[in-house]
């Protein structure tokens, strides 16, 4: 038998391996992996322990690098699980951060302190000597993606716990939030009509959907006579330059949202304009056409949308905020005039409401004090008026 599974206390199997003979002693070699789970779990680790075995991948737990764990976790677990842009952000991180600091610590020998010093020195060293500093946000990244990869080898039963568990990671610094107010944003469309973007820079300030949304709209995701926008989808550039389009995390994402009429308008004139310049290139605009596009129809380079971005804001004599900050001057001011949260939640496509409220808690001033004096106005007492009067 090359291999069986014994039952342990509890939901925990233990795999029996057998590997031969030792030639050195003549006694027989097993190896013995603990599983987590079901049997079924077990059987179906089993089952890839062998097929290692019999393609030469199999690599003895007690002797596999942190190094050689973590390319085996990308190319078997992440890649055929995660979007290729997850992917692309770990690969970086294992490759230029991870592995040159840790990566020659066996599997086994890993302990939370090794993680604790390292976390410390990318936010000591890195800040010291030039390099960049690395934020605790970041940082929380490498932990999270070392967290994922570590909870898998318990589960492959490489090791018996995750250490990671047993670190304490840096707070995060939530970056300072730069929203424009209503004159801003009517500058910033004024100034910017001219701008081959303008059209796209108008339905994100209007909409709240994040670029990769609008980079991925086809004009059938445009309804003109219910004037919706239906979101189903990203795009995303990777550092080779491949576009790939991919559904959202969540259900909450995929979405519908009103368009008020001058953004409907605004689209029309797009629409014609796209058709015009169909004229020159012989290929007709269809709904499966993207409606943000080159001229030949295909994706535009998100980095160049929000380089445009700037240089507008610039021009405008406004100040400067990320291409992404639309999206919380939207929610911002449908917050100030009274819009309910929830409402809000459905068009950014947050998961919870309280994603929303938390993301947005720098308006909930404004928005109590119109509460307070709304219930003040519904409840009329004889000395509401007079007291009011008299605090003002």
């Amino acid at each position: 038998m090359r291999g069986h599974i014994v039952k342990r206390y509890g939901s925990s199997y233990t795999i029996v391996l057998n590997l031969g003979i030792d030639p050195a002693t003549g006694k027989r070699k097993q190896q013995w992996i603990a599983v987590k789970g079901t049997k079924k779990d077990a059987e179906k680790r089993l089952a890839e322990l062998l097929h290692q075995i019999d393609t030469g991948t199999f690599v003895k737990p007690d002797r596999i690098s942190v190094a050689e764990y973590l390319q085996r976790w990308l190319q078997e677990y992440a890649k055929p699980n995660l979007s290729p842009r997850t992917v692309e952000g770990y690969e970086y991180i294992i490759r230029y951060h991870i592995i040159p600091t840790i990566g020659k610590l066996l599997l086994t020998q890993l302990r939370p302190e090794h993680l604790q010093r390292y976390y410390s020195e990318k936010l000591v060293t890195f800040k010291a000597n030039g390099k960049g500093y690395i934020s605790g946000q970041s940082v929380r990244h490498h932990h999270m993606l070392l967290h994922k990869a570590l909870a898998t080898a318990v589960k492959w039963g490489l090791v018996s716990r995750n250490v990671a568990d047993g670190v304490d990671i840096p707070s995060a610094h939530r970056t300072e939030m730069q929203i424009w107010d209503e004159s801003e944003v009517t500058r910033f469309l004024e100034t910017s009509k001219d701008n081959p973007y303008h059209s796209l820079f108008y339905l994100d300030l209007f909409t709240g959907l994040r670029r990769s949304e609008l980079l991925a709209l086809r004009w059938s995701d445009i309804d003109f006579f219910y004037g919706q926008v239906s979101v189903s989808r990203g795009l995303h550039q990777l550092k080779d330059g491949t576009y790939i389009f991919r559904e959202p995390k969540s259900t909450r994402s995929r979405r519908t949202i009103a368009l008020p009429p001058t953004a409907i308008l605004v689209l029309k004139e797009w629409r014609t304009r796209k058709e015009a310049e169909a004229l020159l290139t012989g290929k007709p605009v269809n709904d499966s056409d993207l409606v943000f596009s080159t001229i030949e129809g295909k994706p535009l380079r998100p980095d160049t949308i929000s380089r445009a971005w700037q240089a507008a804001a610039g021009r405008a004599g406004i100040k400067v905020i990320r291409f992404h900050d639309a999206r919380h001057t939207h929610a911002s001011l449908m917050l100030k005039q009274g819009i309910h949260p929830k409402i809000v939640q459905e068009r950014l496509g947050h998961s919870t409401i309280a994603v929303t409220l938390d993301t947005y808690s720098h308006v909930s001033p404004g928005l109590q004090e119109a509460a307070a004096k709304k219930f003040d106005d519904l409840i009329k007492l004889g000395h509401n008026n007079e007291a009011y009067e008299g605090v003002r």
